[in-house]
């Protein structure tokens, strides 16, 4: 039964060749890809009636906006990705982008890597593509084409990438941890316990998600200590005010926890008592002095960190809300609850 659960969650998890738009650079060898605009009111595979895909919040999560029309109707996202300023979302095998910043959002197509199997990093040094293979990419901003970096990696599966505040970079794969101190030259695997998913830092500290819960390392990332671990998987980390936050699976409740440190990631509380137990929670984000919760029952703010929760928005379709920050805009994407 443990295998079973395990399975599940991992299968929850990750819910998220060759490309015709692949071109060659007549200057370089380099592979660039080019970019191009959807216009919804005359593409074909771009619909203007869509509904209930995202939902913007400009107020702090008090209230929620559908602005998911111009993109396909009713197909279920595939991936989201929110950066400062831009978001990315990568819907029927197709990567759209737009700035977080305008009242209404205008997407337009992106032509990255094999949108199919594609996710957006937003790192110190710049945009990042990446996808399971393992092939990485990074936007040019002078041009807005896209050029493979760390071609000497040659793992597979890499779900995460990641930059220190130094400029130390590490690839979460399926097999454990990479880390890079000389930007990408060589990489050294730091730990090998199973899939690492996402990482965040904060005045020094690393914590990040993993196939045993949610890990912590103080040497920027040379040695990690299982700091959350109730035999089951680390769902998500975050930087919230003075600390972090992070969910993880216990098998124990069967349920998803969330939990916050004040404390560097030292010791954790958990902050989910007023919210119904739970294997879909989604996500915890921080925005001004809320804390918002993507939930199967709705998106939920919290104005006392965790102590009591109020609903903003209820639930839909027996789906769940899925919380993303972008500058000072929210996103809350609708998904499907497993596989």
């Amino acid at each position: 039964m443990h295998f079973l659960h395990l399975t599940l969650l991992y299968c929850i998890l990750t819910v998220f060749s060759s490309d015709p738009a692949l071109e060659y650079s007549p200057s370089s060898p380099t592979k660039v890809l080019k970019s191009f605009t959807a216009n919804p009111t005359t593409t074909n595979d771009v619909e203007s009636v869509a509904t209930n895909i995202i939902f913007q919040s400009k107020d702090g999560g008090q209230t929620w906006h559908d602005i998911s029309q111009g993109l396909p109707e009713n197909e279920q996202p595939e991936g989201f990705f929110a950066g400062e300023s831009d978001v990315y979302l990568r819907v029927k095998n197709i990567m759209y982008r737009s700035k977080s910043n305008l009242k209404t959002p205008v997407w337009e197509k992106e032509n990255v890597l094999d949108p199919r199997s594609t996710s957006i990093a937003f790192n110190p040094s710049g945009v990042q593509a990446y996808n399971y293979e393992g092939q990485i990419y990074q936007k040019m901003p002078s041009t807005g084409t896209w050029s493979p970096i760390y071609t000497n990696f040659r793992k597979q599966l890499v779900r995460t990438i990641f930059e220190t505040s130094d400029g130390t970079v590490f690839l979460g794969c399926e097999n454990g941890l990479y880390k890079s101190a000389d930007r990408g030259q060589s990489w050294k695997l730091v730990l090998n316990e199973g899939w690492v998913m996402d990482i965040v830092e904060s005045e020094g500290v690393l914590i990040g998600t993993g196939q045993k819960g949610i890990m912590r390392s103080t040497d920027n990332g040379e040695h990690w200590q299982w700091v959350i671990s109730e035999g089951g998987v680390g769902i998500a980390v975050e930087r919230i005010d003075s600390g972090f936050a992070a969910i993880s699976f216990s098998t124990r409740t069967q349920s998803r926890r969330i939990r916050i440190s004040l404390d560097s990631g030292k010791t954790w509380k958990a902050i989910d008592e007023g919210l119904q137990p739970s294997l879909g929670i989604s996500s915890i984000k921080q925005m001004g002095e809320y804390l918002i919760c993507g939930h199967p029952d709705g998106i939920f703010r919290s104005s006392d960190m965790g102590k009591t929760w109020n609903i903003v928005h209820s639930g839909i379709d027996k789906k769940v809300f899925k919380i993303y920050a972008s500058g000072n805009m929210l996103y809350a994407v609708l998904r499907d609850l497993g596989c």
